[in-house]
């Protein structure tokens, strides 16, 4: 969403992408919870270990944004795509990166320190967090992926929601976008599944990836000014 909004010039900083894309985090990650906690899937007590790792990420995400020039912040998120465009080329997804970790548990310490980063990554550049948590649960604390996407959303909804409350006192969110693109969320989520089975997998993967290595590219130029 953010380079949607940025480089089909819907808004005018990149920061305002980030505010407005963050706010249909929030309906992605409640909507996917729901579903989730029904399964029993989601690893409670770890999530609320998580979560205020999580909301001082996304603080800090959300405040250190107002002190990035929007050209930076639209190279930082650029480059920050490459992780996952890299490696979906290879036909997976950031989530299926590492194995799951030999043992369960692991020091409180790194539950922290992973809300931190992805409450972190969620609140600058407007994103789910499960770029950064999901592989970082399964790979220190030993989830299934099935765990570490469930909790990784439940974890992302109180902290998706401050962080889109401290960019809408920035006057960074556009709630006239956010609302459209929330409501395309909700469709797209109904209609993604039914068309992927259709597609191979791998295939379609590697396709988003050279959607993403574009995005990326132009995000780069944008920010330095090249393009």
């Amino acid at each position: 969403m953010v380079p949607f909004l940025t480089l089909l010039g819907l808004v005018a900083t990149t920061q305002e992408a980030v505010g407005t894309s963050i706010a249909g985090v929030i309906f992605t990650s409640l909507s996917s919870s729901v579903a989730y906690w029904r399964r029993g899937v989601i690893q409670c007590q770890l999530g609320l270990a998580i979560m205020p790792g999580a909301l001082v990420g996304a603080w800090l995400g959300a405040l250190a944004s107002r002190h990035i020039s929007s050209g930076w912040l639209a190279v930082v998120f650029g480059l920050f795509l490459l992780y996952p465009a890299g490696v979906m080329l290879l036909g997976k997804q950031p989530k299926e990166l590492f194995p799951r970790g030999s043992k369960r548990g692991g020091h409180p310490v790194f539950g922290t320190l992973v809300g931190l980063v992805a409450g972190l990554t969620s609140g600058l550049l407007g994103l789910g967090g499960g770029t950064v948590m999901v592989p970082a649960l399964m790979l220190t604390l030993g989830l299934d992926i099935r765990e570490a996407v469930a909790t990784s959303l439940f974890v992302m909804v109180p902290s998706a929601a401050l962080a889109t409350s401290q960019h809408a006192l920035a006057r960074n969110t556009h709630w006239e976008l956010a609302i459209p693109l929330i409501l395309g969320i909700v469709v797209g989520a109904q209609l993604g599944p039914a068309l992927g089975t259709r597609l191979p997998k791998k295939r379609l993967r590697q396709l988003f990836a050279l959607v993403l290595l574009y995005a990326a590219v132009n995000m780069v130029l944008k920010g330095l000014g090249l393009r």
